[in-house]
């Protein structure tokens, strides 16, 4: 049915606590189960957004306001809104996120958060690093 929901695929999410905030598919599964009985994606997604920086601010400071937030999140596809672009952060993350326990759950939100964060200083997509406004 959704043959589209591809890792990689850029969403907002649109319900929850983390609504109005982008995220990208890690795992896709259409089908149901019987604790999930629904379509649902894995979204690693921007929990705390980086704030600006200037010129004129220290390098401790500059460092303190880079920082990325992010959340794991096992989502139905209801809640979530696909956007037209794709970001190349699946072929890093393929594999290695497991979301079942809690000490696997954190190990892969630091993984995520380490990709984050070298992406985002890099300077490569920074339209997925800057909050929505609407």
């Amino acid at each position: 049915m959704t043959k589209f929901l591809k890792p990689g695929k850029v969403v907002i999410v649109t319900a929850g606590r983390y609504a109005g905030h982008k995220a990208v598919i890690v795992q896709n599964s259409d089908a149901a189960t019987k604790e999930r009985p629904y379509g649902r994606a894995l979204l690693a997604g921007i929990k705390k957004y980086p704030k600006k920086v200037v010129r004129g601010m220290s390098k401790q400071t500059i460092a303190r306001r880079s920082q990325v937030g992010v959340f794991l999140r096992v989502v139905n596809h209801k809640h979530f809104l696909p956007t037209r672009y794709n970001v190349d952060m699946s072929k890093e993350l393929r594999g290695k996120i497991n979301v079942s326990d809690a000490s696997k759950r954190s190990r892969s939100k630091r993984l995520v958060k380490h990709v984050f964060q070298a992406r985002y200083n890099a300077g490569s997509s920074m339209w997925f690093f800057q909050r929505l406004r609407f």
